[in-house]
Order: C-alpha cells, then sequence, then structure tokens
C-alpha cells in the first residue's frame, strides 16, 4: 500500500478491502460494493467477511431494538440537529437499562417502570434514591 498518500497517519492499517455482495430476490438481481480499511495484519478474505457480517448482526440488533423498543422510526424529529440528539438520548436509555440487573423484564417494561416511578429510574441512573 505504498501507493497510498498519508498512510503514516493511519495507525496499525494492515490494508485495504473490497466485498462484492450478490442478492437475488426472485428475478431481480442487485449487487452492492463494499469497501473497507482493515488493521488485522494477515486477514484472509473469510476472517474480513466474518467481521463484516458480524458488524450488521449488531447493527442490525442495535436498529431492530430502537425501532421495536424505542419506536425510532416513528419519530418526527426532522430539523436541525434533533433526529441525532434523540438518537443519542435513545442508545444512553438503552445502556443504562441495559446495565442495570436487579430487575429482571425486556427492555420494553424496564423502560416503562423508569416512567411509573422515580426510584427504578434513579437506580437506572445510578442516582441515591430518597424517601
Amino acid at each position: 500500500m505504498d501507493w497510498l498518500n498519508g498512510k503514516a497517519d493511519w495507525k496499525k492499517l494492515a490494508g485495504i478491502g473490497m466485498i462484492v455482495s450478490e442478492r437475488q430476490i426472485g428475478e431481480q438481481r442487485t449487487t452492492e460494493t463494499s469497501y473497507f480499511i482493515y488493521s488485522q495484519q494477515g486477514a484472509t478474505a473469510q476472517q474480513l467477511l466474518a467481521a463484516r457480517r458480524s458488524h450488521w448482526g449488531i447493527e442490525n440488533k442495535l436498529h431492530w431494538v430502537l425501532d421495536t423498543v424505542m419506536r425510532e422510526d416513528e419519530s418526527r424529529a426532522r430539523t436541525g440537529h434533533g433526529a441525532e440528539n434523540l438518537n443519542v438520548l435513545r442508545h444512553l436509555a438503552l445502556n443504562l437499562v441495559k446495565k442495570e440487573a436487579t430487575m429482571k423484564g425486556s427492555m420494553r417494561t424496564k423502560l416503562k417502570i423508569c416512567g411509573w416511578g422515580h426510584n427504578y429510574l434513579l437506580k437506572v441512573l445510578q442516582l441515591p434514591i430518597s424517601d
């Protein structure tokens, strides 16, 4: 990769990859090309493909939770930075609720309980509970 300008600025850069994905539904066939950079020295094509699939599995799972639990797709925030700000707050809420393990239940249930009572909300936020 000696041809790459600014290569020294990329710490641990091992390579640049490309994956061509083909999808067929019925008679319709689509092709998508993805480019990426990676830091794993000696990575095989199979390892890079597995890493890409793993990334999208995590990404899809997160979006599923945001859509089904937080109903993110129904959000009407469209102007300014509103959508981005709400996205950050949703991620923060999900991470805090996921981390709180004293109560059993789904993410949706835990979030509802946060709205119903201040004591559990304070526990999720890791703040002292006052009487």
